[in-house]
């Protein structure tokens, strides 16, 4: 390159990640697979630049479905490794696809059983074993008081408070020293990893490190295998709205809404402090992957959650921060809007044209289209009952209005508001067959 990296444009950094995204370092199982591979991810990259591919591209809505269509069920998949491959690797030669991320949102069961993991239930631990996907169970992991703290230092807050709250295993770590101690002596620091306690929390950790090692190596391979065979991936990385971050995770919902009118400004200044890291852990991991695109799943943003005040106050302006700091190193933010955002549409378009997917659950599409269609690629959104409980006819009907409403000009990917964990395989067929049939650009 000509140019230093810091000396690009937003666009020069993202063409040259785009440029790396098309030629991943694999080899390819046959010079088939290369074409159909570069013909998938150009078809994603010019939706994302709200051009007009070949036709609309297509996220094919399966989420843990391989897993029963493999015979098994969630709970298989997440205790036995070579089940969790098969599983993927029989939908992945089964399927007609524009791309496929992976098994890497299934989690290793025994590395949460192992640690006492208390943010989610999952089949088998507080779920039946037969459930298809997991459950979120919040928690108050920071207290009201404690804001400072977070600010102050997050990682010394990540491992001496939120890690022995929400890990069982790792409850003896609350009482480490501060991490960064200014007395330049260490051999008083270190004497604390020599009480019982703090040694068995470590060996906890390792033996989790050991295992999810095991799970990671699994994965890994059959994301090599999938890239392989021609199927590019778009999940470049997973991140959120700092919002979100502290509201799932630390506060809880209850937590944080009090806190909007107890002490906005430490949510505002907590906020803030995190965009940075949040920016940095995103390029971070695309520059792993390879991939550009950041999943972003929002969850307490949408019209039900909070006015639009609150959420112009709140929400927006970090969450724009932070896909802006994306944005300006190459990177494609795609949120995934959960709930309805029809009352956010006037505000979230202020980014840069073509910078950004907006994925979208419930929203009203011809309106996201005609407010956003210039602005932004937007994605969505099969309707759940549709794809769980409909027959292919409906499906491929569904498919055809969205096509119809939102893949005029460019600039639509067409998926579903949520994933089918369960249902009917010819369900998730129908939804390739109707891009194939409607959503071809003439």
């Amino acid at each position: 390159m000509e140019k230093e990296w810091a000396d690009l444009s937003w666009e020069e950094k993202r063409e040259e990640r785009f440029k790396r995204l098309l030629s991943p370092d694999v080899k390819f199982s046959s010079p088939e697979a290369e074409k159909a591979y570069k013909v998938r991810a150009t078809r994603f990259i010019k939706a994302i630049k709200l051009e007009e591919p070949d036709r609309v591209p297509v996220m094919l809505p399966a989420g843990f479905f391989p897993a029963v269509y493999a015979g098994g069920n969630l709970k298989t998949v997440m205790y036995d490794y070579d089940e969790l491959i098969r599983a993927w690797r029989k939908f992945l030669h089964e399927f007609d696809m524009d791309t496929f991320g992976g098994p890497g949102l299934v989690l290793p069961g025994k590395v949460l059983d192992s640690t006492d993991f208390k943010l989610f239930a999952w089949p088998g631990h507080g779920l039946p074993d037969g459930a298809p996907t997991y459950q979120f169970i919040e928690g108050e992991y920071m207290k009201a008081d404690e804001y400072d703290a977070l600010i102050r230092d997050p990682s010394d807050f990540w491992l001496r408070t939120f890690l022995p709250r929400a890990v069982g295993a790792l409850e003896p770590l609350k009482e480490l020293t501060q991490l960064t101690p200014m007395v330049g002596i260490p051999v008083f620091y270190f004497i604390q990893y020599g009480r019982p306690d703090i040694q068995r929390a470590l060996q906890a950790l390792m033996d989790a490190g050991r295992e999810g090692m095991k799970w990671q190596k699994a994965v890994m391979e059959f994301s090599q295998e999938a890239l392989e065979a021609g199927f590019p991936s778009l999940w470049g990385g997973l991140s959120g709205a700092p919002f979100d971050m502290i509201g799932d995770f630390l506060r809880g919902t209850q937590g944080i809404m009090l806190d909007m009118y107890r002490q906005p400004d430490k949510i505002i200044e907590a906020m803030e402090s995190m965009v940075p890291i949040v920016v940095d852990e995103a390029v971070a991991s695309a520059n792993a992957s390879g991939c550009p695109t950041i999943i972003m799943p929002l969850h307490k943003g949408d019209d039900t959650f909070m006015s639009d005040k609150q959420y112009e106050t709140f929400y927006w302006p970090t969450f724009r921060k932070v896909m802006m700091g994306m944005i300006n190193e190459g990177l494609v933010p795609m949120p995934f809007a959960e709930g309805k955002y029809n009352r956010r549409l006037e505000v979230i378009k202020d980014l840069p044209r073509s910078s950004a997917v907006w994925w979208f659950d419930q929203t009203d599409m011809a309106r996201a289209k005609e407010v956003l269609g210039d602005t932004a690629c937007i994605a969505g959104n099969i309707p759940a009952a549709v794809l769980c409980t409909g027959t292919p006819q409906d499906v491929k009907e569904s498919c055809c209005q969205l096509i119809e409403v939102c893949a005029p000009g460019g600039g639509y990917i067409l998926t579903g508001g949520v994933a089918m964990d369960e249902g009917n395989p010819d369900n998730l067929r129908a939804v390739m067959e109707a891009a194939k049939e409607y959503g071809v650009y003439k």
